[in-house]
């Protein structure tokens, strides 16, 4: 489904004038099969969600070429209505002059839904994520954190991907909202036959989640690995990060 090949990406540093630049990530290739759901590992700063930007086109790669399905992520085309995104921070992650319904309708529109239908969509997604019909009138505000996300899920599903990314998704919610939330994400996913890309710091919520997850250092990948043999992953480095979960 997504075919990542040789990415590098670079910043530059120092001011708008400098000619300094920081590689963020180095020779970067995975693939990631329909219906699968690939865990991004790694530390503050290891370039985990500017990989992220690049496979959701937000950004463009210094070299190397990101597909799914055979074509360019760069194409919005090809992105439209078949990869999703759900981001870290729910507060800004919804317009706050939008309801509820008026946030799920976006993506719907873009994607040419027909209307008759697409009042039942909005009532189908939001009963999915475990929200009741009467939350399409309310603002944002009006909203829990746990609501919020959910919310910003039903938009991501609505238009029944083939892949969503999920940033950080679960990082801002409480403990308790975190597991409800990682839990609905499992049902969501055999339910549309999705594929998920999983960008965290937390190991347990990978190992929950996850078919595989790449481990990144420093801009590389350090070893990838199915989440049942997460005991036998190679590099010192990824034994001390996944050491929380194994015993």
């Amino acid at each position: 489904m997504l075919s990542v090949d040789c990415i590098e990406k670079s910043y530059k540093k120092g001011g708008l004038f400098s000619k300094k630049k920081e590689q963020v990530l180095k020779n970067i290739s995975f693939e990631c099969k329909r219906g699968e759901c690939l865990g991004i590992i790694g530390e503050s700063g290891s370039g985990k969600s500017t990989l992220g930007r690049l496979l959701l086109g937000i950004e463009k790669p210094d070299r190397g070429t990101i597909f799914f399905e055979g074509k360019s992520v760069g194409n919005r085309r090809v992105r439209m209505g078949n990869i999703s995104a759900v981001f870290q921070d729910y507060t800004s992650s919804i317009n706050p002059f939008y309801t509820v319904e008026e946030a799920i309708l976006e993506p719907l529109h873009m994607k040419k839904e027909l209307l008759g239908g697409v009042q039942s969509k909005i009532d189908q997604v939001l009963c999915q994520v475990g929200l009741n019909p009467s939350y399409r009138k309310k603002y944002p505000h009006e909203l829990s954190g746990g609501e919020a996300q959910r919310v910003c899920i039903a938009r991501a599903v609505s238009t029944e991907p083939k892949c969503i990314l999920f940033d950080e998704a679960i990082s801002s919610l409480d403990g308790s909202v975190q597991i409800q939330v990682l839990e609905l994400l499992k049902n969501l996913r055999k339910l549309y036959d999705m594929g998920y890309i999983f960008i965290t710091h937390d190991i347990q919520a990978a190992a929950y989640i996850c078919d595989r997850v790449m481990i990144i250092r420093n801009g590389e990948i350090e070893e990838i690995v199915k989440v049942e043999h997460l005991k036998d992953v190679q590099s010192a480095y990824s034994k001390k990060l996944l050491q929380m979960i194994i015993a």
